[in-house]
C-alpha cells in the first residue's frame, strides 16, 4: 500500500532549540546539586501535562520549590519558548502538501507550548492538521496516540508514515501499524528528503536516496 499521509514530529524534526536549555537550567540550581537530576525532575513534572492532565506551570513551580530555586518561574518558562522552526524542513512539508499528500503535525506538547506553536507562531498554517498530545489526552509513545490520529485523518495505518527523532515514539507508531522512521535534523534536511523519497513520496532529493521502502 502506498503512503497516503505523513505525520511529522516537531522537536528535532521540524524545529530546534535556539539555546542550550539544559545548560541554562543548570544555572538555576546550586553548584552542589545535580543538574542531570534537576532536568529529569522537570521532565517528569511536565509529563502529565503532555497528556492534558494537570497544570504545567504549577508542576514546574513545585519542582522549583523542591530544589530551593530562587529564580522566578517566569524566567524558567522562557526556556520553553526558545525554539525555532527550520525553514528547509517546512519547505519539505509544503512540497508534500502541494503534491497532494496530506501532511500533519504529530507532537507531544503541554498547553503552554502548544499555544506558542499553534496560536502565536502560526504552525497550523504549515500542516493539514495538527495533533498535540495535550489536546488528544494521550501522548507518544502510547499506540493509542497514533490510533486517535488515524481515526481523525480516516486512514489505515499501513498508508501512513510517521517521522520522529525518538526511538521509543517510532516503536509506538510501528506497534500501532504505521510505517515509522527515526530522523533528527542533525542528519540534515537532504536526509529527510531521501527518507521520504524512499517511500515513493513526491519530494525533490539532494544526493543519494536514503529512505527504504517497507
Amino acid at each position: 500500500m502506498s503512503i497516503e499521509a505523513v505525520l511529522f514530529d516537531a522537536d528535532g524534526v521540524i524545529q530546534l532549540p535556539t539555546v542550550d536549555w539544559q545548560a541554562k537550567l543548570a544555572t538555576f540550581i546550586r553548584p552542589d546539586q545535580s543538574a542531570d537530576e534537576f532536568v529529569l525532575d522537570l521532565m517528569a513534572a511536565e509529563g502529565p501535562s503532555l497528556a492534558g492532565k494537570g497544570d504545567f506551570r504549577e508542576a514546574m513551580a513545585e519542582v522549583l520549590t523542591r530544589w530551593e530555586v530562587t529564580t522566578p518561574l517566569a524566567d524558567l518558562l522562557v526556556l520553553w519558548e526558545q525554539f525555532a522552526a527550520v525553514p528547509e524542513a517546512i519547505e519539505v512539508v509544503q512540497e508534500l502538501r502541494a503534491a497532494g499528500v496530506p501532511s500533519h503535525l504529530a507532537t507531544n506538547q503541554q498547553p503552554y507550548r502548544r499555544a506558542i506553536m499553534n496560536d502565536e507562531r502560526g504552525y497550523a498554517q504549515w500542516f493539514d492538521q495538527s495533533f498535540y498530545s495535550c489536546d488528544l489526552g494521550v501522548a507518544k509513545p502510547d499506540p493509542a496516540y497514533f490510533k486517535t490520529i488515524l481515526t481523525a485523518i480516516d486512514q489505515p495505518p499501513a498508508s501512513v508514515l510517521f517521522v520522529d527523532d525518538n526511538p521509543a515514539n517510532v516503536a509506538g507508531a510501528r506497534e500501532a501499524g504505521l510505517h515509522a522512521e527515526e530522523f533528527h535534523l542533525s542528519a540534515g534536511v537532504p536526509a529527510l528528503r531521501g527518507l521520504l523519497h524512499g517511500y515513493g513520496l513526491p519530494v525533490a532529493t539532494d544526493g543519494p536516496e536514503q529512505g527504504q521502502q517497507r
